[in-house]
């Protein structure tokens, strides 16, 4: 059921993505799912208009290795010149293997500018924006959106034939109507009708929370490959078992010992990460160690969300200032 998704000369496999999630998608989450073997993974939302203004802290959203790929960058805009060139520039830096153009963030703050899920509204205006892209890139360029502003306004047919005729290569198709948000239930049977119209590829996104939900989406709906986001964070071994269960049939256990070398060592390349963000270069050794520990603690709950003695310790995590604490707390939870 996990056939090879070929995406411009880029071959994903498994056909399995990591979604891009603000906050969470960095080059060190993405690093570690890729190392668990998920197909392909994408940035963080980043603006193109920063890209074409060079601002250093959004050009830092895009930083990433050769152990991420296939990776895209994702975008958003509303500037069919802006995108363009910010297009141009991320093909310069050869370090990304398609671009997305995100027409599907519900955030108020990205709909006020016109971005985001306010595109849906306007596959035409999404056409325009694909056209100008593709014809600036050497790489493909791909789109994520959703099945409809709200249900009496589907459209995703249309948005998909826009991208098609823009000349990109695949949808990412969330299964919500923006209305809903990351709410509510999934609406496979609409990625059902797109995939089966087999206008373009179509990725499914929305209502996987288990391996085996993979193979059901893909069953149900026969979309050519599918898009993990919140099922993943803190979960990574997600991808170890989507190929486990296409291989064996059976999930594929860790042990207590590799979840928290897992723990730290997404840690530790998140303050590697850290070093390197522009605002805080050159700051003291101990104020960027704090910085990552507080971009982590989103991570950590989803971690150790399962463990007895979490919600009696989770409190004590606010206080943490250092890698040293961090690991003295995740080693009490193992004990307890």
């Amino acid at each position: 059921m996990l056939q090879p998704l070929k995406i411009g000369k880029i071959i994903v496999n498994p056909p399995v993505f990591l979604a891009p999630m603000a906050g969470y998608t960095d080059s060190a989450t993405r690093t570690i799912c890729r190392h668990f073997g998920c197909g392909a993974v994408l940035t963080e939302l980043t603006n193109a208009a920063g890209l074409f203004h060079n601002s250093a802290p959004t050009w830092h959203l895009l930083t990433s290795s050769d152990a991420e790929r296939p990776v895209g960058a994702h975008i958003y805009g509303t500037d069919e010149n802006i995108l363009a060139k910010a297009v141009e520039l991320i093909n310069k830096t050869n370090r990304f293997d398609f671009i997305d153009l995100n027409c599907g963030c519900p955030v108020r703050k990205i709909i006020r500018k016109g971005a985001g899920a306010a595109l849906i509204k306007n596959p035409e205006k999404i056409f325009k924006l694909v056209r100008a892209m593709s014809q600036s890139s050497s790489i493909p360029i791909t789109v994520k959106t959703r099945i409809g502003d709200r249900p009496d306004k589907k459209n995703a047919l249309e948005i998909a034939a826009a991208v098609k005729e823009g000349g990109g290569y695949a949808l990412f198709l969330h299964a919500r109507y923006t209305s809903a948000k990351h709410a509510g239930t999934a609406h496979w049977d609409v990625l059902a009708e797109v995939s089966e119209k087999n206008i373009l590829p179509v990725i499914g996104n929305g209502g996987i929370y288990t391996a085996y939900d993979v193979f059901q989406m893909i069953k149900e709906t026969g979309v050519n490959g599918v898009m993990i986001g919140r099922a993943a964070i803190g979960n990574p071994w997600i991808f170890q078992n989507i190929i486990s269960l296409a291989q064996t049939e059976k999930y594929q256990y860790h042990s207590l010992a590799d979840h928290k070398k897992i723990i730290m060592l997404h840690l530790k390349k998140l303050l590697e990460l850290k070093k390197t963000e522009p605002r805080y270069k050159n700051k003291n050794p101990l104020i960027v160690e704090h910085a990552a520990i507080l971009h982590f603690r989103a991570h950590l709950y989803r971690y150790l969300a399962g463990f007895k003695s979490w919600a009696n310790l989770r409190r004590e995590l606010n206080s943490l200032k250092t890698i040293k604490e961090l690991s003295s707390l995740v080693c009490l939870l193992y004990t307890s």
